[in-house]
């Protein structure tokens, strides 16, 4: 892996649930993660819906203030008073792309908005041009910077999104499930885009997503979460050939193959049960309860992620 650009240490985040008769109870939407991204690459992070995943990324922007736990970002502690700086280096692009941008404003003072907080360019010349350059590298036309939002369809307001995104130039962009709401063609051109930005900018991302095949094709790591947990952490080509923990094994036994002969040999691992609620989670291990693998050393503690050789890491007591 390259060197670390975002290091994660124990990210909590837990919200004040009220219940009645004057109790709260606490949700833990990410409970005591931990992981990299290094420069210039791209973490995947998947899971089913409700699990954390898009906690776990605005909680690092501080978009939402961390519970506990640590980010580091180029060696500099995240914190409340340096995050207004760390702005220019952290950006975010938005799952929606119809609410994620404000209607009143044109593409032009939507993909501005940040050149002016941060006191980008010097002039309107400058600014102009700057605005134009990034309508080019997302593959808008400059016509269209006087229109508005509503006037596009999805995929061409998601462009508008990124292009907002990479207007301060950041290294790291958390993409928080930029594509499932798009068009499977359409989906097709964004991620190649990202893909042609990452090699032309050098920008990092943590790309957060609940489609396998999508986030195998963009990321060169993968990391897999369940119920506020990360259960397995590997490089994207080995977790997709040697899957380790059983929520991973029923995750990628789901993804469809284009090869009938393939299709037919294959064992689909159907989890038993519902996702618990993550109000009332269950003791040890968050998985335990939908496991075939399950003992009584799953209910009494929480595996914690192990390394098992080339940087495939596991939380997992039986396998």
């Amino acid at each position: 892996m390259s060197e670390p650009l975002v290091e994660v240490r124990n990210l909590k985040q837990y919200f004040p649930v009220k219940t009645g008769f004057g109790k709260t109870v606490y949700l833990k939407a990410v409970d005591d993660i931990s992981f990299t991204v290094g420069k210039g690459e791209t973490l995947g992070l998947v899971g089913e819906s409700g699990c954390g995943k898009t906690t776990a990324g605005r909680s690092l922007l501080r978009l939402y203030e961390p519970t506990g736990g640590e980010v580091i970002f180029d060696g500099e502690p995240v914190t409340a008073k340096n995050i207004t700086h760390m702005r220019k280096q952290m950006q975010m692009v938005f799952q929606d792309p119809y609410s994620s941008l404000d209607p009143r404003m044109t593409v032009e003072d939507i993909i501005g908005e940040p050149l002016d907080v941060h006191h980008l360019c010097a002039n309107r010349k400058e600014r102009r041009e700057r605005i134009l350059e990034l309508m080019s590298y997302v593959g808008l036309n400059a016509e269209h910077a006087r229109r508005y939002a509503h006037e596009f369809s999805g995929g061409q307001r998601q462009r508008i999104g990124i292009a907002r995104a990479l207007a301060v130039n950041p290294k790291f962009i958390v993409c928080d499930e930029p594509v499932s709401a798009l068009d499977v063609s359409i989906q097709a051109q964004v991620i190649n885009m990202f893909e042609e930005l990452q090699e032309k900018l050098g920008v990092a991302y943590l790309f957060i997503a609940h489609d396998l095949l999508v986030v195998h094709h963009i990321s060169q790591r993968i990391a897999v979460m369940y119920l506020g947990k990360i259960v397995e952490i590997a490089d994207a080509d080995e977790l997709n050939s040697h899957p380790i923990h059983p929520y991973t094994e029923s995750l990628l036994s789901a993804v469809p193959i284009p090869d009938p002969e393939i299709t037919r040999a294959r064992q689909r691992i159907i989890l038993e049960g519902d996702v618990p609620s993550p109000l009332h989670r269950p003791s040890g291990c968050p998985f335990r309860t939908r496991c075939r693998y399950a003992t009584e050393q799953c209910a009494a503690e929480c595996p914690t992620l192990t390394d098992r050789g080339s940087g495939h890491q596991v939380a997992c007591w039986n396998k």
